[in-house]
């Protein structure tokens, strides 16, 4: 069955770094548009970004665009996403999740798989 496993959050200060990354198995991997979502205390889960199954283009939510970067290898089944310039209001949990359905475009992708989540934690 299809698994996504995330990995990579922690505690970073404001400004600082983190990359998660997110290993997918039971499938063929470089079929499939993939994204990042969160959820914040008390908040509605929301997407952080999206990445074609060929890799471009990808789509960011305007609270991240610039500092955000989603990418893939699809050697390695995973997909990454490095955070720069992190900020206390981008704590959360963060989760990768895959569609059912092979490629297609990211904007009409419904998301059907979903990892564990990790968490994010940016102190002031």
């Amino acid at each position: 069955q299809v698994q996504l496993v995330e990995s990579g959050g922690g505690l970073v200060q404001a400004g600082g770094s983190l990359r998660l990354s997110c290993a997918v198995s039971g499938r063929t991997f470089s079929m499939y548009n993939m994204a990042w979502f969160r959820q914040a205390p008390g908040k509605e889960r929301e997407l952080v970004a999206a990445i074609s199954w060929s890799a471009r283009p990808s789509t960011y939510a305007e609270s991240v665009k610039g500092r955000f970067t989603i990418s893939r290898d699809n050697a390695k089944n995973t997909m990454y996403l490095q955070m720069n310039s992190l900020k206390p209001e981008d704590t959360a949990v963060y989760y990768c999740a895959a569609p059912r359905v092979p490629r297609g475009t990211i904007e009409n992708a419904n998301y059907d798989f979903w990892g564990q989540g990790t968490q994010v934690t940016v102190s002031s």
